[in-house]
This record gives structure tokens, C-alpha cells and sequence, in this order.
């Protein structure tokens, strides 16, 4: 049987009186319990991995958009270019050119899908495991994301392409926009120091973060998705067409 603190007996005698010893044994328990969970509030666990703030996410944003530029101007330059320099253009222009960096893009591409396998390989027949968290392979989704954007702009020098390679073009714009938009506003929302974000028109039930948040991804990542599968079926095609007008 635990016995009561001696100088807390004296500050309050009535303690002795009323306290019965469960009463004792948990306050003390209590108090054990708080003092081991307290560093672990004051010491909050960091995540594991790469995960971009919201301003590397903006500063992803701003370079996606320095990258998008040349598309809008390529049909003055490229004529350019072809005015000045016959030959490097016709060099830019080439099967060789073309195959190489289309090379390089497709191995971007295989990178970007190792979310996917990281996410779902377990589950396949092949059982795939590969090492590291979701949030490293989510993270590293992102920055290979633009850098496939950068290769796709040295493998096409910025032109719009014709019929079917313009509009596979643009569906890989809208692909890479979608994931790279629905992260920064995620992100944002979560780094915020607000709590609610308005109320709901009908209900009139606060909006914190977490319905918000669910409540946008069930947009842009539905449209991701999308965007993902048509590129995909879109992808094949172009290789396809790619070697039989070679």
C-alpha cells in the first residue's frame, strides 16, 4: 500500500482523511504516465524522407511555368533558328536527336511509375518491394515530374506538334499540372495556421482542414489519374508512330 507524501499531508491535513489509497495509487500512475508522453510532446517525431514545403512547391510552380514558355514561343524561334543555323536545326530536328532524347523522356517516364510500384507492387503476382517510405517515393514522384517536363522540352524544342502529337502533348501538360497544382494547395492548406476555411453553404458546418483537404483530392487526383491513363495509351501510340513513319 502506497503511503501519501509527508509534506503534502501537512499543507493539507484533510487529505489524510478524505484520500483513500486508490485514490493515491492513481494520481501517481497519472502522473507517470504524463511525465513519459511529455518529451514526447515537446519532441515531436520528424517524418522520414524528402518532403517539399510549400514554398519548394511554389518554387517547382514557378519553374514548371518558365518551362511551358518556350512552347508559347516556339514558332518564332524555331524559324529562326532555321533562318540562321540550316544545319543545327536540321541536326534538332533529326531521327537521332529525336530517338536519343525520346530515350531519355521514356526513362523518366519508368521513374515516375515507381510511385505506383512502390504503392501496389506488394499486391502483383511479381511481389515487388522497393525500399523506402511512400513519402520519399511521392516526393521524388514530384522533382522527376519537372524534370521529365525539362526533357520534354529539349526532345521537342518547345513545338506544339500537329494533330495527334498536339494534343498528346497537351494531355501530358494537364498530367503533370494536376499532380503538381493538388500537391502545393494540399500542402498549403496543412502548413496554414488557420483552422477553419469558411463554412459549408448548406450545411453550415465549419470547414476545418482535413474535410478540405479530402475533399480536393477527390478532384485533382481523380483528374491526375485520369490524365495518367490516357497519357499512357497515348504514349504507346506515339512510339508506335514514331517508328513506322521513321
Amino acid at each position: 500500500m502506497s503511503q501519501s507524501h509527508p509534506s503534502r499531508n501537512m499543507l493539507n491535513p484533510q487529505s489524510q482523511i478524505d484520500s483513500s489509497p486508490e485514490d493515491t495509487l492513481s494520481t501517481d500512475l497519472a502522473a507517470e504516465v504524463t511525465a513519459a508522453i511529455a518529451p514526447q510532446r515537446r519532441r515531436p517525431a520528424k517524418s522520414k524522407g524528402i518532403q517539399p514545403s510549400f514554398k519548394a512547391l511554389i518554387g517547382l510552380t514557378l519553374l514548371t511555368a518558365l518551362l511551358l514558355t518556350p512552347f508559347v514561343f516556339s514558332d518564332y524561334y524555331l524559324d529562326e533558328l532555321r533562318s540562321r543555323s540550316v544545319e543545327l536545326h536540321r541536326f534538332l530536328r533529326g531521327e537521332l536527336y529525336k530517338q536519343a532524347t525520346g530515350y531519355v523522356a521514356l526513362a523518366f517516364v519508368v521513374l515516375e511509375m515507381l510511385l505506383t510500384v512502390r504503392k501496389r507492387g506488394r499486391g502483383w503476382i511479381a511481389n515487388i518491394k522497393l525500399p523506402g517510405s511512400v513519402l520519399f517515393w511521392r516526393s521524388f514522384h514530384i522533382f522527376a515530374g519537372v524534370a521529365l517536363l525539362a526533357v520534354v522540352l529539349v526532345h521537342t524544342l518547345g513545338a506544339n506538334g500537329l494533330n495527334f502529337n498536339a494534343v498528346f502533348l497537351w494531355v501530358f501538360f494537364a498530367t503533370t499540372l494536376t499532380a503538381l497544382v493538388g500537391v502545393g494547395t494540399e500542402t498549403g492548406i496543412v502548413e496554414s495556421t488557420r483552422k477553419s476555411f469558411g463554412k459549408l453553404p448548406i450545411t453550415g458546418r465549419v470547414l476545418t482542414k482535413g474535410p478540405l483537404i479530402r475533399g480536393l483530392r477527390a478532384v485533382w487526383l481523380a483528374s491526375h489519374i485520369f490524365f495518367v491513363c490516357v497519357f499512357a495509351v497515348m504514349l504507346v501510340f506515339h512510339i508506335a508512330l514514331a517508328y513506322y513513319y521513321q
